[in-house]
């Protein structure tokens, strides 16, 4: 299966040299360029690619805005793509619906990866990391009680949790002495019920509703070791 990809960048050598690089894989075809976030968002109205390629700062429309628009609107996956190694940006771009984050230095191959990645459903940064970047931008809030969660199940609550320590499916079926298939099948009812694309939106989600107070570790203990951080991030 091809993947289907929209480069976004205002700097056309970068946009086409990303595009070239992509397009040499096999299984990965460039859709089309964009170079602003107007474009971006148009262009996956009209082609509806599987992954975008985003650039943050952007004319017209942002990368962020033009992610925020994205994930809104369709299924296609996005990875933000920056100069800028900065936790405000990926927090930003987390918080907007991105699946990704990658510096403009990233390496050839680790941005084919990224591609491969996201496609497939998973995302570019640990559940550990985002968790981090949440405490930091949260912290000092109110706790509050939000009726999403309401929707939940006890067992999808504790769920919601393991996920919030960035706990892989292995481990919360250590924790909760369940299966593999059980697990996928919680995380998937929390992710649908609450209206979430993936793991990392679920680790937000469990600090800004209030289910996690920021600044102290989730019932159980910390983080989990997690997948490895994106390629790229250092």
């Amino acid at each position: 299966m091809t993947i289907r990809v929209l480069v976004a960048d205002d700097q056309e050598l970068v946009r086409s040299g990303f595009a070239m690089i992509l397009d040499a894989q096999p299984d990965i075809e460039v859709v089309a360029e964009a170079g602003d976030g107007t474009e971006a968002v148009e262009a996956v109205r009209r082609l509806a690619p599987d992954v975008a390629l985003l650039d943050i700062r952007m004319p017209r429309t942002d990368g962020i805005e033009a992610c925020r628009a994205i994930s809104a609107e369709s299924g296609c996956r996005t990875v933000m793509l920056t100069t800028f190694d900065t936790d405000a940006y990926v927090y930003e771009a987390l918080h907007a619906g991105a699946s990704g984050f990658l510096l403009k230095d990233v390496r050839r191959d680790d941005l084919v990866h990224a591609v491969r990645v996201v496609a497939a459903g998973d995302s570019l940064l640990a559940p550990s990391v985002a968790r981090r970047l949440v405490e930091q931008y949260t912290a000092g809030g109110p706790r509050r009680t939000d009726p999403r969660l309401d929707v939940l199940t006890g067992r999808e609550r504790e769920t919601l949790l393991l996920l919030a320590r960035g706990l892989s499916n292995a481990e919360i079926a250590t924790e909760l002495v369940v299966s593999d298939h059980t697990v996928k099948t919680h995380v998937g009812n929390v992710l649908a019920k609450l209206g979430l694309r993936d793991r990392i939106q679920a680790v937000i989600c469990a600090y800004e509703t209030g289910l996690v107070a920021a600044g102290s570790p989730p019932p159980g203990g910390g983080a989990g070791p997690g997948p490895s951080p994106a390629p790229g991030r250092k």
